[in-house]
Parts: C-alpha cells; structure tokens; sequence
C-alpha cells in the first residue's frame, strides 16, 4: 500500500522498477514488487484456484473463541480471453486519418504567427495551463464525463482530457469506461486488445495490491496513462453501481487523475459518478436541441448543492463547421446557471471517430482541449 505521506513517490517508484528503500520485512513483502519486464505482460492465464472460505469450524486444536478469519473476495474461475477494439472484418474499412484542419488553414494561422505577436502570447499561455495541470494532489483527482444523450461527443471528451493529464503530469492517469454498453474509448484510445473490464476488476482488485498488479490488469497507453475498458465490445454487459464503487475505491490510490467515461444521463452509474467526483464535465453538441437539452439539465443542477454546479463544465462541441446556431450566445446563455463552458471548434480528425492522434489535430482544437482540461483539474482540486 503506497505511504499516505509520498504515494506519488510511492506509485512512480514502482513504475521505473526502481527498488524501495528499507523497510520492515513485512511491509515490503506487502508490496509485492516485480520486475520490469514481468510488468508489461498482461496476467496469464491461471488455473483455477480453490475457493476461498471464510470462518472454519473450531477444530481440536483450535480455541472454540478464536476470532474467525475475515472473508476474502474470491477471484474469477478464469481469465477472460483477450479480443481486438477493431474486429479484422472491419479494420480495411478505415481510411487514412485526416489532419483536423484544411492545408489552406494551416498555412494561413502559420503566416500570422509569423508577422505578428500571437506565438509569443500563444506560448506564455500554454506555459500557464500546463502549470495549472501539473499541480500535485493529495489525494487521486476523479473527473467523470456524461452527457444528455449519445452522438454528444462525451467520448471524444473524455479522451482528449485523458490524453492532455498524461502529456503534461508526472503522475499515473487512468482513464475508466463505465459505458459498457458498446462503449468507444478504447477505440478513441487506440488500444488494440481489450481482456479484463471494470466488472471483472470488481471481484479481483484488493487493498495490499500495488501499482504493478493494478496495473496488470490494463491497457496500457502513452505517457504513463492506463484504460480500465467498460467491456469487451459484447452487446449486453452489464456494470452495476456496487462493482463500480469498489473499483473507484480501490483504485484511486494509485492515480493521480482519474477520467470516467460515464453512461449518458440519467444511467445509475453515470448519477452515481457525478455524485463522487471533484469535477464534472457535461457534453454538449453544438445544436439548438442539444443546448436545449442541457441548459434544463443545468437548471435542475442549480437545485441541488452549490458545488455540484460549481464543479460542473459543459464542453460545447461544434459537429460541424458551420453549426445551425450561434455557439457563442449559447456558451453565455449557458454560463448563467452557474456552469463554466468551453467550446471545442469542429476537428475533421475528430470527426471522422477514429483513434485520437493529437499530432493531427488542429492547433484551435488543442488549445482549446487543454484549456478545457486546466480548467476541471482547477476545479477537481476545490472538492476533496
């Protein structure tokens, strides 16, 4: 279990294999250190392990008044096999990813950087937000992402966050799926093999594990980030709120931010991860039905505690480049309730849904995308 006094110290160490300083014998065998290159292979297939029984009958030997041994959590018969994001069927189908923005564009933003002063305010500003993002924490940082209805984009939020906590923190980030309904993460991701979900980590995952046998059981990404997939792209998995918590418990020790990739609203599990994270972040498509949609959602916030909405960002996303209503006027009429928004200007390379490159995003959009994940980490460090 990492010391509540460095865990950072405690969950980096164990990432570089670097040995743990001395300590009593039985706390570093609590531990259960392995090396490097054991860590980066998935957990094998075990046999199936006897089960696990909780209090024995007093035997002869045994003082009827013994304290019998607590019950321990017992662990699948069987590892689930692993199965590709992309079925092999489907994966010629995707065309070359696209750059977010037209070569006209690029080319003319590049000319205005040159003759005028915009790079050298662009860079103090970025130097600014990654400063913002960098701060440390205490304690794990939870945001999680939902939105009012599918095709908001809340996905594509949630990576973008996820991917912008991993470029610039030193610490472990993960990224969770709790949409098992067919969820896209790993595919925005780019992951390429999914094997254990949220909902099997549920019956494994124990407080004397450590970072690497967490760590075991996920895909790992980039920049010192992991993904927890909600399934394993079957139709008709299931994640209930018990087993959710129990992962989120267990895990937030070990991650500095945490990005959940909730149900849409008003799903048990996504009311639920509202409820327990610092911050929240509410996608909303840049449509008069979609802004319609979650100015009422907004409105029934401000009923509830004052740092639900507080806490609360809409991320307006643009579907298209010419979007059916002015989205300036909507951010502001939005920001009235109380809600901080960010709009995140139309990308081709998002839109065309496949795996995220930020090297192919437009420039607006990555400014855009890491001033969005500046601001929630600001605001997941006012709720503890």
């Amino acid at each position: 279990m990492p010391n509540a006094d460095n865990w950072q110290g405690d969950v980096l160490r164990d990432l570089r294999g670097t040995p743990p300083p001395q300590r009593a014998q039985s706390h570093g065998a609590a531990h259960g250190h392995r090396p490097a290159q054991e860590r980066q292979q998935p957990p094998q297939e075990q046999p199936q392990p006897q089960p696990r029984t909780g209090a024995r009958a007093p035997g002869p030997n045994t003082p009827a008044s013994s304290p019998a041994p607590p019950p321990r959590m017992q662990r699948p018969a069987r590892s689930p096999d692993s199965r590709p994001v992309v079925d092999s069927a489907l994966s010629g189908t995707a065309r070359r990813p696209r750059q977010g923005e037209p070569a006209a564009a690029r080319v003319s933003r590049a000319i205005r950087r040159i003759v005028s002063s915009s790079a050298a305010r662009e860079v103090a500003e970025i130097t600014r937000t990654a400063e913002r993002i960098q701060q440390p924490v205490t304690t794990g940082r939870q945001i999680a992402v939902t939105s009012i209805r599918g095709g908001a984009g809340k996905t594509t939020v949630a990576a973008l966050l996820g991917t912008a906590y991993a470029h610039y923190r030193q610490d472990p980030v993960l990224l969770v799926e709790a949409d098992p309904a067919l969820g896209s993460l790993p595919l925005r991701l780019g992951a390429e093999t999914l094997r254990w979900t949220t909902a099997d980590l549920a019956d494994i995952v124990e407080p004397q594990m450590s970072l690497l046998d967490v760590t075991g059981y996920l895909v790992q990404l980039p920049d010192n980030a992991w993904l927890l997939p909600g399934s394993q792209g079957r139709i008709g998995a299931m994640l209930d709120t018990a087993a959710y918590e129990r992962v989120m418990v267990a895990l937030r020790r070990y991650f500095g931010v945490t990005v959940v990739d909730c149900e849409t609203l008003p799903a048990e599990v996504a009311r639920v991860a509202l409820s327990a994270a610092q911050a929240r972040v509410l996608a909303a498509p840049a449509t008069l039905d979609g802004i319609t949609s979650t100015y009422a959602v907004l409105q029934w916030m401000q009923g509830l505690p004052s740092h639900m909405i507080a806490g609360t960002v809409v991320a307006l996303t643009s579907t298209t480049s010419r979007p059916g209503i002015d989205v300036e006027d909507a951010a502001e009429k939005l920001r009235s309730t109380g809600a901080t928004v960010h709009v995140l200007p139309h990308d081709r390379h998002l839109a065309a849904g496949g795996a995220l490159r930020t090297e192919l995003l437009a420039r607006p959009t990555r400014l855009a995308a890491t001033r969005l994940a500046a601001e929630v980490f600001q605001l997941s460090q006012k709720r503890r």
